[in-house]
C-alpha cells in the first residue's frame, strides 16, 4: 500500500506521511517549532468578520 504524502505546512516540502516521521505533518523539527513560534506570538490570526457590540456595562467598568 503507498504511504500518503503532504507537503510540509510551513515550507511546502513534500512530506510522506509515516509514523516513523516523529514530527509529521511537518517535514522537521525546525519548520514544527517554527509554527509554534507563530501560534505563541498570535502571528496567526482567525479575523472576526461578525465583531459583537460591547456591553454597555462593561464600559463603565474600565
Amino acid at each position: 500500500m503507498k504511504k500518503p504524502v503532504v507537503n510540509c505546512p510551513y515550507c511546502g516540502k513534500i512530506v510522506v506521511w509515516d509514523t516513523s516521521n516523529p514530527y509529521r505533518p511537518f517535514c522537521s523539527e525546525r519548520c514544527k517549532l517554527i509554527d509554534l513560534g507563530q501560534w505563541a506570538t498570535e502571528s496567526y490570526r482567525i479575523p472576526d468578520t461578525n465583531p459583537e457590540k460591547q456591553d454597555d456595562s462593561l464600559k463603565d467598568e474600565e
